[in-house]
């Protein structure tokens, strides 16, 4: 009888422990409005370096930022230099070819995605983009809803390589029906918040089997506004709501745009403010698993 209930115990153990749940925590917010900063706005990424502590951030109107970044229970910040994105040749990227939407830093170096003239390449610190990586065959022949609606989204995979997404869903899908591709070839499918225009706007990985997805919806100035943030499993194909904030019960609902993960379990998120002066550029320091 004593033998029988320890095996319940420990059975009892073993499934306590090997289940997972979902963990969110908000350990710091900033509003980064109030830093002096020149042509800083419209942050849309960004991306840290955990060797040199540096925190890059980068603008829809293609200026590459750069941060001296430490982190405990509080963010740290000092700002040191930014640039234009530049060619190979050094000349400032114009109109479409500079619209910079996604950010990463992976295999020593930055990586940035782009709408407008869809691509991923390689990111110097001096603002050069000097080399595009080879996009898969499945990105290449979707078809996005616009030519302002394609790669907001920027992270890596050790095992799936870069990981990206059109920030809605193409055209023959419904329109809270996404996909994530990989370098690597592989696909995701991932339905989303059903929220008027939800779109996808940043991806992090977490850990080997899962990935953070920041979706946004925003649908219009009298309609509800909301974020939302997702764990979702490459493996199970499961997806757990860590966070979700909406107008129609917090007014305070910023344009969440990016997504950096900068310790174990510690990650931030930034808002753009699309350059409007009523709206901020607010950075949330969290820590989720």
């Amino acid at each position: 009888m004593e033998e029988e209930q320890t095996v319940r115990v420990l059975l009892l153990i073993t499934l306590l422990l090997s289940s997972s749940f979902a963990y969110f925590k908000i350990l710091q917010e900033l509003n980064l409005n109030d830093i002096d900063v020149p042509n800083f706005s419209e942050i849309s990424d960004l991306a840290y370096n955990p060797k040199e502590h540096k925190l890059y951030m980068i603008s829809d109107k293609g200026r590459l930022f750069i941060f001296r970044a430490y982190f405990d229970n509080k963010v740290h910040l000092k700002y040191l230099s930014q640039t234009p994105l530049k060619n190979k040749k050094g000349k400032k990227l114009k109109g479409k070819k500079r619209d910079s939407e996604g950010l990463v830093f992976a295999k020593n170096s930055l990586y940035a995605s782009f709408e407008r003239k869809l691509r991923v390449a390689k990111l110097l610190e001096d603002g050069r983009v000097v080399k595009k990586i080879k996009l898969p065959k499945a990105l290449k022949k979707a078809k996005p809803r616009g030519s302002n609606k394609m790669l907001e989204a920027l992270a890596y995979h050790p095992k799936y390589g870069f990981l990206t997404a059109l920030e809605y869903a193409q055209k023959g899908r419904k329109k809270c029906s996404q996909q994530i591709f990989s370098t690597s070839g592989k696909t995701w499918n991932i339905e989303l918040e059903k929220f008027k225009n939800c779109a996808i706007t940043a991806l992090e990985v977490m850990d080997k089997e899962s990935i953070l997805i920041l979706e946004r919806a925003y649908g219009g100035v009298f309609r509800e506004f909301a974020v939302t943030l997702i764990k979702f499993n490459l493996k199970t194909k499961q997806k757990e709501i860590l966070y979700q904030i909406s107008t129609s019960k917090d007014d305070r609902v910023e344009n969440y745009e990016g997504l950096s993960k900068v310790g174990k379990n510690r990650y931030l998120m930034i808002s753009d403010d699309n350059d409007n002066p009523f709206a901020n550029t607010k950075l949330i320091y969290f820590e989720a698993y």
